[in-house]
């Protein structure tokens, strides 16, 4: 299946409910599906951000967030913490609303690269493992790709209201080439 086939399946038209004759949800599962995952990942990713940029839910607030960012290697801590902390609220935020969810997918998947390079060869479990940061990053990356469905602000957008596959893929992309790019910083 090519980018362009993958972008001839546009869930935006209107359809009754039920299923197609192959069993294929039709959109009102299928939108009240994305929108469940978005809200789970967004509110998380979020939550996560706010730890870092504001100490809440228990986090390190900047400078606890900036001292462990410098702990593993990454120049200019507090500028990494802000960072992380803003990827993570506004990309949180963007998927929970579906507003620029392609952007929003890729900002999580930076972070989450950089997560992952973090605990890397902690196995693959937790508590030390990157299960976890692997099924947000590839949660992420699924809705940049699939869209956010019908209920969600991208679709009351102009030119946000039919999502192309394409642009999923190359804000998946970006993501992936940012966050290897703070990498190379990283000693």
């Amino acid at each position: 299946m090519s980018v362009s086939d993958l972008d001839a399946l546009d869930h935006s038209a209107p359809r009754s409910s039920g299923t197609h004759e192959r069993g294929v949800p039709l959109p009102a599962a299928h939108d009240a599906g994305l929108l469940l995952i978005r809200l789970a990942l967004g509110v998380t990713m979020a939550s996560h951000g706010t730890q870092k940029l504001f100490g809440w839910f228990s986090g390190g607030g900047v400078d606890g967030t900036a001292q462990f960012f410098s702990s593993v290697g990454y120049p200019s801590g507090k500028a990494m913490a802000v960072i992380a902390g803003l990827s993570e609220v506004l990309g949180g935020l963007g998927l929970a609303l579906g507003l620029l969810t392609p952007l929003a997918g890729a900002a999580i998947v930076g972070v989450m690269v950089n997560a992952v390079a973090v605990k890397w060869g902690g196995g693959f479990f937790a508590p030390t493992g990157v299960e976890y940061e692997l099924t947000l990053a590839a949660g992420a990356a699924a809705l940049a790709i699939s869209g956010p469905g019908r209920w969600a602000l991208d679709a009351r957008l102009p030119g946000l209201r039919k999502h192309r596959s394409r642009y999923g893929f190359a804000a998946v992309t970006l993501g992936i080439l940012v966050a290897a790019v703070v990498l190379l910083f990283r000693a």
